[in-house]
């Protein structure tokens, strides 16, 4: 028999992967539906998503509705800038087929290629809501990135020393569900992103929360701001 524990976080929340690349003609309709929510951003963004570039990462299932992330990139000549990124969300029938698919975008001109010295290349949206008692809580998080580094096969979302999801790394790409910016349980706690090899030896690490953001805020606001 095992006591109650202090933190109850909720653990393996998200169904776990059950397709992991979409093709065929179910891929080109989650590809219109995501290139029709990033248009809008095409003139603050500075240029267009080409459709032909985006990467579907695995989905994941929470909820009763299913997230397929992915990312895009603008044309060739237009330089491969910004990179587009978000998820198309959708609830199966009782048939299995999809509903109604409702994306959601947005756009980035620091990218990975710009920065060699990351480790994995990560995007995060806020998807829902986790309630505890005594106003306590934390905001449910969809993760989805690609390693940098060599000899990644598993990707894990750690909440100190709690693992709330894990995944394998599939055609170099990864996605994780889990609560971040955790309160009421102390200091508020983010999670941080984990890769492994094939020994179970950690070759990356990366926190959803930015120091830099916080040193901004501080001097700013006296508060500290997430990342995602």
């Amino acid at each position: 028999m095992s006591p109650p524990i202090a933190r109850p976080f909720p653990r393996f929340m998200s169904d776990t992967v059950q397709e992991p690349k979409p093709y065929g003609d179910w891929a080109d309709r989650l590809r219109d539906a995501f290139a029709d929510a990033c248009a809008p951003l095409a003139e603050e963004a500075g240029a267009a998503l080409d459709p032909e570039t985006l990467l579907f990462f695995p989905e994941r299932t929470w909820g009763g509705r299913t997230y397929q992330p992915v990312v895009g990139f603008a044309a060739e000549e237009d330089g491969g800038l910004p990179e587009y990124f978000g998820y198309i969300r959708f609830e199966r029938g009782k048939d299995g087929e999809p509903g109604e698919l409702v994306a959601d975008a947005d756009f980035a001109d620091v990218t990975a290629e710009d920065n060699p010295d990351w480790e994995i290349d990560l995007n995060d949206a806020v998807v829902g809501e986790w309630k505890a008692d005594g106003g306590r809580g934390g905001e449910v998080t969809l993760i989805w990135g690609r390693p940098l580094v060599r000899g990644a096969i598993a990707a894990s979302a750690e909440l100190e020393s709690d693992v709330l999801d894990q995944a394998a790394i599939n055609d170099g790409r990864f996605s994780l569900l889990a609560v971040d910016a955790v309160h009421g349980f102390g200091d508020e706690l983010y999670l941080e992103i984990k890769l492994w090899d094939r020994r179970l030896n950690q070759v990356a690490a990366e926190s959803l929360y930015d120091d830099d953001v916080e040193g901004e805020d501080e001097e700013e606001e006296g508060q500290s701001t997430p990342s995602g």
